[in-house]
């Protein structure tokens, strides 16, 4: 599984269209002669792209889930609302389709943030409020959700 690094700020046109920085194309090269999935975020109001191989994997589990219990059928129906499948063009454009712009509020500045195998895409904007209202103490919750971890798993 690869995991990706940074956070890059982009500009995206009049029709959506995002020029991923270099620096992230490198990274996604494996991932570039295939298609990539992207989704409305599930906890922020933010998009979430996925190689198509990771997405897969995710679908794997989803799968597993009984669609004859409620909850996860609208689970389902809830965390697949809005997929759409995706290229990355020849020049290293991503075309957001417009509903999923409209979701995300994507202006014309746009934060590409790396977390872990994904990445969230987010109006600046949005995306500097999150990190800013994210008020918590950061040690207290980097201690209560990695604190637990044995030695022999965190590097």
């Amino acid at each position: 599984m690869q995991h990706f690094i940074g956070t890059y700020e982009c500009k995206a046109d009049v029709k959506g269209r995002i020029m991923l920085p270099a620096a992230l194309k490198k990274q996604l090269s494996n991932h570039l002669n295939k298609s990539f999935v992207i989704k409305r975020a599930v906890f922020n109001n933010c998009l979430e792209l996925y190689p198509l191989d990771q997405w897969e994997n995710l679908m794997e589990k989803v799968n597993k889930l009984n669609r004859f219990n409620k909850k996860n059928n609208d689970f389902i129906r809830r965390f697949t609302a809005g997929v759409k499948i995706l290229e990355i063009d020849a020049t290293g454009r991503l075309l957001i389709p417009k509903d999923l712009t409209n979701h995300a509020k994507i202006t014309k500045e746009v934060v590409v943030s790396s977390v872990v195998n994904i990445l969230e895409i987010w109006d600046k904007g949005l995306y500097e409020k999150a990190i800013d209202e994210a008020t918590t103490d950061f040690a207290a919750l980097a201690e209560e959700v990695m604190g637990d971890q044995n030695e022999d798993n965190i590097s």
